[in-house]
């Protein structure tokens, strides 16, 4: 097994550094059609997608959210600007969230500040939330070598045909376990959210 590590973490740093959020200014300013709604995240969100086959949201996504009530229902089978921001957030959400947590983030928000007359209304959170992004990444990246420096410093007295590949694995448990540990501390403060008569065993967690 031959892995040039160092050209693997050239293009991860490079990737990294190209990661985007969809601005306010890119949404529509128009209500669209589901039609409408599935391009425009596709367009928007590719650079995320592991594989090019790989859907970033579908129809029967967009219809479960709705029906599990983290999207409110289109009016006349339009979708708003703050129905586009919503599916932003559910989508970065959902790949480490059960839905039923996601709903217990999201539900707060989406009652008080759905078509909000007010200065801060979804669009104002959106861009609150995501003007840290350019900060988090460069942190990111440094964490990303730090991380890469430590793990190459293991497995020094392993066979040498095999270390190149120990040392790969111990990167990639440290990433696993700051994944792990971080998702723990979400689901903690998104079980804190929840109204103490509400016990979260009791409901299905789903995905």
């Amino acid at each position: 097994m031959t892995i040039d590590i160092h050209d693997m973490m050239n293009s991860i740093i490079k990737s990294v550094s190209r990661i985007d959020y969809i601005k306010p200014e890119d949404i529509p300013g128009i209500d669209l059609y589901m039609d409408q709604v599935t391009t425009f995240m596709e367009s928007q969100l590719a650079s995320s997608k592991r594989y090019p086959e790989d859907k970033i949201l579908t129809k029967t996504m967009i219809n479960n959210y709705a029906k599990n009530d983290l999207l409110p229902s289109p009016e006349k089978k339009r979708y708003s600007r703050e129905h586009l921001l919503l599916l932003i957030f559910i989508y970065y959400f959902k790949s480490i969230l059960s839905i039923n947590d996601i709903q217990t983030l999201l539900n707060p928000i989406t009652e008080k500040y759905f078509k909000s007359d007010s200065d801060m209304d979804l669009t104002s959170i959106y861009n609150e939330v995501f003007s840290m992004e350019k900060n988090q990444i460069e942190y990111l990246t440094k964490d990303l070598l730090s991380r890469y420096k430590t793990a190459q410093g293991t497995f020094q007295e392993a066979p040498e045909e095999d270390q190149e590949f120990l040392k790969l694995f111990s990167f990639i448990c440290l990433l696993s376990f700051d994944v792990y540990m971080k998702k723990m501390l979400i689901e903690h403060l998104i079980d804190e959210m929840r109204p103490a008569s509400e016990d979260p065993k009791d409901k299905k967690h789903r995905k």
